[in-house]
């Protein structure tokens, strides 16, 4: 079923959160939270993306208010901390918002620092984890072949779980896969599932060992789900420096997926200093629960976008609603 944009536009809440430190080039992570039948959910594309990159977000976002959500397979969610590009001297402070998790997954290829900076920043980690503690990093496609080659080969004296989206394009990710097949690190793919025509490319080329799937830019759970039975390879559920609602579509989505063998990247609420629920689906014995979220008002309110942010916003809700297909 799909709702007017009156009614979209009705319950519509822009909120403003800050974050714990600089990611992906914000400090604020704004997002529309509105009230469907089933629930409150979620319509938060990036501000630099276009309306049709954004259609797919908002086809989620009515996906989980107005779908019931498929069977839970699990109730509980084991997720990986998730470390900035931050200096080394950070890196325990950021840690210990992610209480439990046995495993890191650790921003590198920064245009702004160099790979001494990310070394710096994988071993400062891997200190602190031990040496049974998980640890994966995600370049998200800045280094060219020969960047992530030796990048790789330095980094995984640290022992790497995988490598995130070392290299931008498919053709690249099969280039590298091959070329460190020797050292035995599994190449994973986010960016080449999300952003382009076709998310199955990465697993026909044989260009990735694991898909990273995140609901809101593939157009909700049933279409993840869709995808990740298609390509057959194993699947790692994160998300998009979401807010709490769009964390529990996240859930949902990992709760439904047969064999979920990696702890998904489901815990970024940890990043957020504030949040639209005062009981936030943030990592507790190194997981996180299965439930939907009801916004406290009060946060809403304290949470809310200035007046000219909220215009774009609905503007954009506009905009997209119009490329919306039945």
């Amino acid at each position: 079923m799909k709702p007017s944009l009156h009614e979209l536009l009705e319950s519509a809440h822009v909120v403003a959160l800050p974050v714990v430190a600089r990611f992906r080039g914000i400090d604020t992570r704004e997002a529309i939270l509105v009230e469907g039948p089933e629930g409150w959910t979620e319509f938060s594309p990036f501000v630099e993306y276009d309306d049709a990159e954004s259609v797919d977000w908002l086809r989620a976002a009515i996906d989980f208010g107005w779908q019931e959500a498929p069977h839970a397979l699990r109730m509980s969610i084991p997720v990986n901390a998730t470390v900035p590009a931050v200096g080394p001297d950070e890196v325990a402070g950021v840690l210990a918002r992610f209480p439990g998790c046995r495993t890191a997954k650790i921003k590198v290829a920064s245009p702004d620092q160099t790979l001494e900076d990310d070394i710096a920043r994988v071993r400062m980690v891997r200190s602190l984890l031990g040496p049974e503690g998980r640890i994966r990093i995600d370049a998200n496609g800045l280094w060219t072949v020969d960047e992530a080659e030796k990048a790789i080969h330095a980094l995984n004296v640290f022992d790497l779980e995988y490598v995130e989206q070392p290299c931008a394009s498919v053709a690249e990710l099969a280039d590298i896969r091959e070329r460190t097949a020797y050292l035995g690190v599994p190449i994973a793919a986010d960016e080449s599932v999300r952003k382009t025509g076709d998310p199955l490319a990465v697993a026909r080329a044989g260009a990735a060992d694991i898909l990273v799937i995140k609901a809101q830019p593939l157009g909700g759970i049933r279409a993840a789900l869709s995808i990740i039975g298609q390509t057959g390879l194993p699947v790692v559920v994160s998300s998009a420096l979401d807010t709490s609602i769009g964390i529990s579509m996240g859930a949902h989505l990992a709760a439904a997926v047969p064999g979920l063998y990696f702890d998904c990247g489901l815990g970024t609420a940890s990043l957020l200093l504030g949040d639209v629920t005062s009981n936030p689906l943030v990592p507790h014995d190194g997981a996180i629960d299965v439930r939907r979220i009801t916004p406290d008002p009060a946060l809403l309110e304290k949470y809310a976008a200035t007046p000219e942010r909220r215009d774009w916003w609905l503007a954009r809700l506009t905009r997209t609603y119009a490329l919306l297909k039945d």
